[in-house]
């Protein structure tokens, strides 16, 4: 079975849950690294909030993944994130002028079951460009958010 099929496997998507959710890009490309380029994702991410799809808690889009902690408002995982991915390939290869998969195929997502859970799991998406040497402080990195500022 390929990878992206046993991502979808057990996948259950509740409204009102909290979910952790990572993207990949094709190839694991370093687009992201480009500011522009990840303004464009940033936008798309902004607006399935504006369209009462998500609730963003917190965010960080590295060079190539994205890590995004969301409260799901309506829909599937499985549709926002094609949402997401589809919309933003489209930009990017518009401003790029090139054609073609930005995203790798899938995404993983994990419930937050407990309140507990959700504060550490946002430390762990906002501190991720830390941890990749990025940066040697959080707010230095550009391509983050969340709610707890």
């Amino acid at each position: 079975m390929p990878h992206s099929a046993r991502l979808r496997n057990g996948r259950v998507s509740e409204i009102q849950r909290i979910y952790l959710l990572t993207a990949t890009t094709e190839n694991r490309k370093m687009l992201f690294s480009d500011l522009t380029v990840g303004r464009l994702v940033v936008a798309e991410l902004r607006a399935a909030q504006q369209d009462g799809l998500a609730d963003s808690l917190a965010w960080v889009l590295m060079p190539d993944h994205l890590h995004w902690l969301i409260v799901l408002k309506q829909g599937s995982l499985s549709d926002l994130m094609r949402r997401i991915k589809g919309r933003s390939a489209k930009r990017v290869n518009a401003l790029s002028g090139q054609q073609g998969r930005l995203w790798q195929d899938g995404f993983h997502d994990r419930a937050l079951r407990r309140e507990e859970d959700i504060l550490p799991a946002a430390r762990y998406i906002v501190a991720n460009p830390l941890r990749a040497g990025l940066v040697n402080r959080v707010g230095d990195y550009p391509l983050w958010d969340s709610v707890w500022l």
